[in-house]
């Protein structure tokens, strides 16, 4: 396998792991209610019922139902939230199909991630969300960080091996 060949093959599996990441986050920011239970369930309250976790826990899933119950139009809010990461996961084919003329791609996507932590800290703070919460929150921004990073260099050395006509060598 050509070297040209590789880096095509890393960045189509990196980038498609970053599509498949976004469109999960997407999905399970759908379902909130449900998922609250499944976590709240997961984390047997009557094994640890005083933590900092299962208290958070109990009062995001009892302030989601409530709200379900009295004003489920507050969800469509998170529903667009979920059709963003769709529509970011769909942007994200351009680079699956050429890597280094849509290498912005990854610029943009780059920065999106680095601005996940002031953004979850600034918000977050006025929010009330607990600083280890918080935390969790920045990590998707690491997280997305390491294969976007990883792609741009590709696309970078990729560029590199690019004849003037646009055909690889």
């Amino acid at each position: 396998m050509s070297r040209d060949q590789l880096l095509h093959k890393r960045i189509r599996w990196m980038t498609g792991f970053f599509i498949v990441g976004l469109v999960i986050s997407g999905v399970t920011a759908i379902p909130l209610v449900s998922e609250l239970n499944l976590l709240v369930k997961a984390f047997d309250p009557s094994v640890a019922p005083s933590s900092e976790l299962m208290q958070w826990l109990v009062l995001v899933r009892d302030a989601l139902a409530q709200t379900q119950l009295q004003h489920p139009f507050l969800f469509y809010g998170t529903d667009w939230l979920a059709f963003g990461h769709f529509i970011i996961a769909l942007v994200f084919i351009g680079a699956l199909r050429d890597p280094v003329r849509n290498r912005w791609l990854f610029d943009f996507g780059l920065i999106a991630c680095v601005l996940v932590i002031p953004y979850a800290f600034i918000i977050g703070g006025l929010r009330g969300i607990p600083i280890w919460w918080r935390l969790i929150d920045c990590s998707f921004g690491v997280f997305g960080f390491i294969p976007l990073w990883l792609c741009r260099q590709w696309a970078i050395e990729l560029e590199k091996l690019v004849v003037p006509t646009g055909r690889w060598k």
